[in-house]
């Protein structure tokens, strides 16, 4: 079987990932912002503490936590796996090419790692919206270095494919200028 790296699929789970980043920021997120006042976990890169939880489950009272655990929550398990598979399909197409780099072996696995801590992130903002009124500590803790880590190793993914792709892109333009035009 023949594996197309044409970057078609790119464009696919690219296209895929960016609706449903849209729909969830400028739909179901910024709801639950205007709900609550307060910034959702999903928006908190830093993450939050014990007392930043309990004012934002009570804000977000028992209908903002329904929200947020059928729409919100439903969409950011889509998410992160078209995100991911849109990093590896570029940097799979990159290497494919124009080979093989440092950025192209360490970034799928960087964006393998976000999308585990996004799925962990989401498990743990779960537990906290069905706890009742006030979540374990630990449970609050684990869910907050979740976030941290989703937003670092997102940050670090992305980059690695941006780092990965300078290069071919500087490569073609100096190619373009260095190349007389055909007459």
């Amino acid at each position: 079987m023949k594996i197309d790296h044409s970057g078609k699929a790119t464009i696919l789970f690219g296209l895929g990932a960016a609706i449903i980043y849209l729909v969830m920021v400028l739909g179901t997120l910024s709801y639950l912002n205007d709900l609550a006042g307060a910034l959702p976990f999903d928006l908190r890169p830093s993450g939050y503490s014990q007392a930043d939880t309990l004012g934002l489950l009570e804000a977000l009272g028992g209908t903002g936590r329904h929200y947020y655990l059928t729409r919100q929550i439903p969409l950011d398990t889509l998410y992160p796996a078209l995100l991911a598979l849109t990093l590896i399909s570029a940097l799979r197409w990159r290497s494919f090419r124009f080979g093989p780099t440092l950025m192209t072996r360490i970034g799928g696995a960087l964006a393998i790692l976000a999308a585990t801590f996004d799925y962990l992130e989401n498990l743990g903002i779960s537990l906290m919206l069905l706890s009742g009124s006030e979540p374990d500590l630990a449970l609050v803790k684990a869910a907050s270095t979740a976030t941290i880590l989703k937003s670092a190793l997102t940050t670090a993914a992305i980059l690695a494919v941006i780092a990965s792709l300078l290069p071919v892109l500087f490569r073609r333009m100096l190619s373009a200028r260095t190349t007389p035009a055909a007459r």
